[in-house]
């Protein structure tokens, strides 16, 4: 490994993005650490300001980092957003907050930054979720956003092909991150803005889902980043890495009938047992 390989991470300062900057630091990468605000990295790493949801941003980004290196050897699209709720009560502008993030944020990225990494004969590697293959409920807008990605993987892949350059999906499990808390926060905040009688409604179904969220158990964002060096490493990086119970969820629920998966995504998230 050498400091000629540079790679860019996004959403870098928590959680998966910052576990995974320092470990591709620690294997000699030369790290640009994308960041929507001021932040604090150890040494050796470059922060870039960098906003995914706001393009202006990330091109400017681009033409910094352009300004450094000659090339990339990967582009790890990693920022995230959760929303959730039902869909009947998340607002329009939770909605779009959750598509810029989670989808136009990944192809304005790949957009800004594939000139650096056609250059340096790199990779994209997209961090999506099961949501993306399997709708959740009570995650819709999430899933929505991760098939949202998963398309735009799938294509690029296909695009990108004359040039060899993979594209890479990884699915990580429940992981132990701050994004789930801040997703609680958003949601309970959106339920006091919206209609009381309909959020009513939903109570049954909001307790089922907190119920069963808290039997899985989060795993460290030190394998997940793990499994992202790899595929950022391999020689030849799989199409899709799927990690802890996403290997269920994204890889065996959509090969189930309809009804069949339909009743399975119930039960797991406590919703077959409410009678109304």
């Amino acid at each position: 490994m050498t400091e000629t390989r540079a790679v860019l991470v996004t959403g870098s300062t928590g959680g998966i993005g910052t576990a995974t900057v320092r470990l591709l630091r620690s294997r000699g990468f030369t790290v640009y650490a994308g960041a929507r605000g001021p932040a604090e990295f150890e040494p050796g790493v470059r922060m870039v300001p960098l906003d995914v949801a706001d393009p202006e941003s990330v091109a400017a980004a681009a033409k910094r980092v352009a300004g450094e290196v000659d090339g990339l050897w990967a582009v790890i699209n990693n920022a995230g957003v959760i929303v959730q709720g039902p869909l009947e009560l998340v607002p329009a502008d939770e909605w779009r907050r959750q598509l810029e993030v989670n989808t136009l944020g990944p192809a304005s990225v790949v957009r800004e930054f594939l000139p650096l990494v056609r250059a340096g004969h790199g990779r994209i590697v997209n961090v999506s979720a099961a949501t993306g293959r399997v709708a959740m409920p009570l995650l819709g807008a999430l899933s929505a956003s991760k098939a949202g990605l998963e398309a735009l993987s799938n294509a690029l892949r296909l695009e990108l092909a004359a040039w060899k350059i993979p594209v890479v999906v990884i699915e990580p499990g429940t992981t132990e991150t701050e994004i789930f808390a801040r997703a609680g926060a958003a949601a309970d905040a959106a339920m006091q803005q919206a209609d009381r009688d309909r959020v009513g409604l939903y109570q049954a179904h909001l307790a089922a889902y907190e119920k069963a969220m808290g039997r899985f158990k989060p795993g460290p964002v030190e394998k997940v980043a793990e499994v992202i060096v790899r595929a950022v490493e391999s020689r030849r990086p799989r199409r899709r890495y799927a990690i802890a119970e996403a290997r269920t969820l994204g890889a065996i629920l959509p090969k189930l009938p309809p009804g069949l998966r339909d009743r399975a995504l119930t039960t797991a998230v406590g919703l077959n047992s409410i009678k109304l």
